[in-house]
């Protein structure tokens, strides 16, 4: 179910956060919580994360990588490397610098700055390191034994190259190199001679070049001095190794302390990153609530950003199952996966992209359906994979449920398809689950409209430009709006009729629509503000009309300034701003926009005078406030009368 609803792409993004191999092993194993005490005191965390990291992003918690490996070491009981120390070294300072961090954060972070106190500095460990370690290798200074053992290896080694410099600049020796260079076989200086000379070379053949043209000899006057520096090395190998161990020992003997300073440290490795994701998509802790409630205020799709539509719904008892309906790429899955993945976000304690206000009820599962679940392995059909999900989602449901649906009785024989959706939404409600299901079926929209428990809702399509809107609407079922979109994209008015006779077994004549479309593509639909302003003030000074224009005698409009009036092209609701002109428009003012709708696909929604009391000024709701207050000063004589260009035409 995750993966259909994309939580392990959530899960992906967190990972990426955690710098820790343990805080991405936690993170995978995020999984629906269903205790509200647990769940809550998750969210905090995240919260808490989040409040830290607006005040100073530079956690420290860099010394987590490399320390794993050197811990499983010491439990081993083996020796650590140089390069293992110093892993140890940095962390035991990022547990120091941490517990100074947090220190001051805790009006911010009352909850996750009491972790801090439970680790331990080891100041004498780290420190101890840092003497003894640096740049991957143990220091001269680690011991004075150490240093008295490599000044003595750096005085034999100037003595041996000395001599070694005698035979490369003496007169009697350079016919015989190859080259005038020292170099070292096994640890051992050489020089490289011809193989014609190596007679007369007093000293040990140490190699050979691959063509044996060229010996790598040790001279026999440094080999005395050769025998003193490999003693030398192996007495600094030894001391090394002691002090290697003896770090290692002192470092085992706090070992218990190191673990719990390394589950500390990773626990916040992990909080941080939640807060680090939380920061990432604007994410808030949505509000939890022990009732089959869903509410949410402009939350946006996770995995979408800045890309996704704000989604807005509210589902309650005893409406608590929704079936959506609109056009393909409308946005159906989008809506339903994004609840669902509020709810698996919220109950594994992170925070979701949404507006204060949002409450969710706390689900013991989240069982879904979503997308083309055919299998090739399983030689199972897209229907059967389907109904095989379906069969085990009846099963599993518990009246804690939330259960998403996608395409509902979808992939086999229309008739029999909708039938299996509506039992199968039926079975579901018995049990009382909260559902969530999408379907293209007239008969599932018109069972969901008449059942008591059932609310339909649809996804906003825009007829003129024939593309979604990604909008819920609540209460009313969407069309699918095929005949509709073909008729806009120019397939014949004749076709689109015969095959809405053929659909719904009944005429209808598409000529009044296909009018009405051409109408929206030679005139633009929205008015533009500046000239809806001007109009306004040149109907406020009464000028005449030219005296060429001429006056139709009309009947008078049933609509009114202010009127609340239903679209029927655009399936919604708008507030007439100017009455009826010439050629019957009227100008609907539909969320901030102006628009003009011939009176014909119209129809009265609230009259004015019961949606507004009396003498109120309708200029607060169908002007705007530059007019208003320009308009107020004219009246007061304060200023002239502003008409722009082409305002009279």
């Amino acid at each position: 179910m995750n993966k259909a609803l994309e939580f392990n792409r959530i899960i992906e993004k967190l990972k990426q956060l955690a710098i820790s191999e343990a805080a991405k092993s936690q993170i995978e194993a995020l999984n629906l919580m269903t205790d509200p005490v647990q769940i809550q005191r998750h969210l905090k965390e995240t919260s808490e994360a989040n409040e830290v990291l607006k005040i100073n992003t530079s956690v420290p918690l860099n010394g987590l990588e490399g320390i794993r490996s050197g811990l499983a070491k010491l439990k081993r009981q083996e020796i650590l490397r140089p390069n293992e120390l110093e892993s140890v070294a940095y962390f035991l300072k990022d547990c120091q610098r941490m517990t100074r961090f947090m220190k001051d954060k805790a009006f911010a972070a009352p909850q996750i700055v009491t972790y801090a106190t439970g680790l331990a500095e080891l100041e004498p460990i780290s420190e101890a390191i840092s003497n003894a370690i640096a740049n991957g290798q143990v220091s001269d200074h680690a011991s004075q034994s150490l240093y008295k053992i490599r000044r003595k290896i750096g005085d034999v080694e100037d003595r041996i190259k000395q001599k070694l410099n005698q035979y490369l600049t003496g007169a009697g020796y350079q016919h015989m190199f190859s080259d005038a260079i020292v170099s070292q076989r096994d640890g051992r200086y050489v020089v490289p001679i011809k193989s014609e000379h190596k007679k007369a070379f007093d000293g040990q053949i140490r190699d050979r070049s691959r063509s044996g043209g060229t010996l790598f000899i040790e001279p026999a006057a440094v080999q005395k001095l050769q025998s003193e520096l490999t003693e030398l090395r192996g007495d600094e190998e030894q001391e090394v190794y002691r002090i290697l161990s003896t770090l290692s020992n002192q470092i085992a003997a706090e070992m218990r302390a190191l673990e719990l300073n390394y589950e500390i440290m990773t626990h916040y490795d992990f909080i941080f990153a939640k807060g680090k994701l939380s920061r990432q998509m604007a994410g808030i802790p949505a509000l939890l609530t022990q009732e089959h409630e869903i509410q949410i205020i402009n939350g946006r799709h996770p995995l979408l950003e800045e890309k996704a539509v704000p989604l807005n719904l509210t589902i309650a008892s005893p409406k608590k199952h929704l079936v959506i309906t609109g056009p393909n790429t409308g946005g159906k899955t989008v809506t339903m996966k994004t609840v669902g993945l509020f709810v698996l976000m919220t109950q594994a304690g992170l925070h979701v992209p949404c507006e204060t206000g949002t409450v969710l009820p706390i689900y013991d599962q989240v069982l879904c359906d979503i997308g083309d679940g055919q299998s090739i392995a399983q030689n199972l059909s897209t229907f059967s994979a389907h109904i095989t999900n379906i069969i085990k989602i009846i099963e599993s449901t518990t009246p804690n449920s939330l259960i998403i649906l996608d395409e509902i009785g979808a992939g086999t024989d229309p008739t029999e398809g909708m039938g299996i959706g509506i039992a199968v939404l039926e079975a579901l409600s018995h049990k009382s689950a909260t559902i969530l299901a999408s379907t293209h079926y007239n008969e599932i929209k018109d069972f969901a409209n008449k059942h008591p428990l059932f609310l339909n809702g649809s996804m906003a399509f825009n007829l003129m430009s024939l593309k979604p809107e990604y909008k819920l609407i609540i209460g009313e079922s969407g069309d699918s709006n095929a005949l509709l979109i073909a008729l806009q994209l120019g397939m014949s008015q004749n076709l689109i009729e015969r095959a809405h006779e053929i659909s719904y077994k009944t005429k209808k004549d598409y000529q009044a629509v296909h009018e009405e479309l051409k109408q929206f593509e030679s005139h633009p639909k929205e008015v533009h503000p500046k000239e809806v302003y001007t109009k306004e003030v040149h109907s406020k000074v009464s000028i005449e009309p030219k005296s060429s224009t001429k006056l139709v005698k009309r009947k008078p409009s049933k609509f009114q300034m202010g009127d609340s009036v239903y679209i029927h092209t655009m399936k919604r609701n708008g507030i007439v701003v100017e009455t009826e002109d010439q050629r019957g428009d009227i100008t609907v003012q539909v969320m901030n926009k102006k628009f003009k709708v011939n009176h014909k696909r119209l129809s009265l929604h609230i009259k004015s005078d019961e949606l507004y009391p009396e003498d109120y000024d309708m200029d607060i709701v169908t002007k705007s406030k530059a007019y208003r207050k320009k308009a107020k000063r004219v009246r007061k004589g304060k200023d002239e009368i502003l008409i722009v260009p082409n305002a009279l035409e």
